[in-house]
């Protein structure tokens, strides 16, 4: 007899590599993919990426929510019992995968890649002058287990590294910003930025004009953080008056964009749908085993996501 029920309620193609994990490494797991819950009563544990609306009363002996991605911006928290455990997924396959979208987006800005498509494009052979990566100055908005790592591949490419975040960090080689007061400093002495931030009320709409205004002329954006961080008709804007000289979005709001949208066909915008960073699947049931031995010894969880602050 299995002691509990562990539903997940995502990608059925994934869920069933999430069985084949829990099958091997905790057969005493009742693991069912949703609709089949089997009876409510047993289930312990939820792996969503959207919850049901009424999961106070279908589960009501639900002791954990796991987010089957790196975000829980999804979440409406209001609907969530106030004491639920919700905790977010931090596996490597996601931040593998993000490190390297990030390193691909750096290096085409910095070697002036999406001007060379323009000239090809043009029928333009006239070549320019390229910079040390020592003398390129990168910024990474939100220091988090993904910021930190990018940070670290592109330190140890030679990047002059900077980081900001809401507190204050701190990482071996990286001049780290902190807070309201640190903001503009950390803007000023960055040129190609990459907004690796949780989406919170704090920070939608954060990659807006005043933002833009503060960054030297020219610099380059990589947005991996959420869509709705970005106002669009700002970042247009700043395109346009040169302000920002390239765009590489892997987020926007909404998902897909519609068309005939602008971005679609910016000369100075490079489009990817959401793709930078996708959670692996049996690395990912692995990790929500180990949290849950953690959370049955009484350990603290990977991930598990402060309310207050949102992530």
């Amino acid at each position: 007899m299995h002691e509990f029920c562990f539903v997940y309620k995502s990608d059925p193609v994934r869920g069933r590599l999430w069985a084949e994990v829990f099958r091997e490494q905790a057969p005493h797991i009742d693991f069912r993919i949703w609709p089949d819950v089997g009876d409510p009563e047993r289930v312990r544990f939820l792996a969503a990426w959207v919850p049901p609306d009424d999961i106070a009363s279908r589960f009501p002996k639900l002791q954990v929510l796991f987010s089957s991605g790196a975000g829980v911006d999804q979440f409406d928290f209001n609907a969530l019992p106030a004491n639920l455990p919700v905790v977010r997924m931090v596996e490597p396959g996601i931040v593998s995968g993000m490190v390297e979208y990030v390193t691909h987006a750096v290096l085409d800005l910095h070697r002036d890649m999406p001007q060379y498509r323009r000239q090809q494009h043009r029928a333009e052979w006239q070549p320019r002058q390229a910079k040390l990566a020592a003398d390129r100055r990168v910024g990474v908005l939100g220091l988090g287990s993904l910021g930190q790592a990018v940070l670290m591949q592109l330190k140890a490419m030679g990047f002059d590294c900077a980081g900001w975040s809401r507190s204050q960090h701190h990482i071996e080689g990286v001049r780290c910003h902190s807070g309201n007061e640190g903001l503009a400093d950390f803007l000023a002495s960055t040129e190609i930025l990459i907004c690796l931030l949780p989406l919170t009320e704090a920070t939608r709409g954060f990659l807006n004009a005043k933002l833009f205004g503060q960054l030297p002329r020219g610099a380059g954006l990589v947005h991996v953080g959420r869509g709705p961080q970005l106002v669009d008709t700002d970042l247009l804007a700043a395109l346009d008056a040169g302000q920002i000289g390239d765009a590489i979005l892997d987020v926007t709001d909404p998902e897909p964009l519609p068309a005939g949208h602008p971005f679609w066909s910016h000369a100075h915008i490079a489009l990817t749908p959401h793709i930078a960073s996708m959670t692996h699947p049996l690395s990912a049931a692995r990790v929500v085993l180990d949290n849950l031995r953690n959370f049955e010894s009484g350990e603290p969880m990977v991930g598990l996501v402060d309310r207050v602050r949102g992530y």
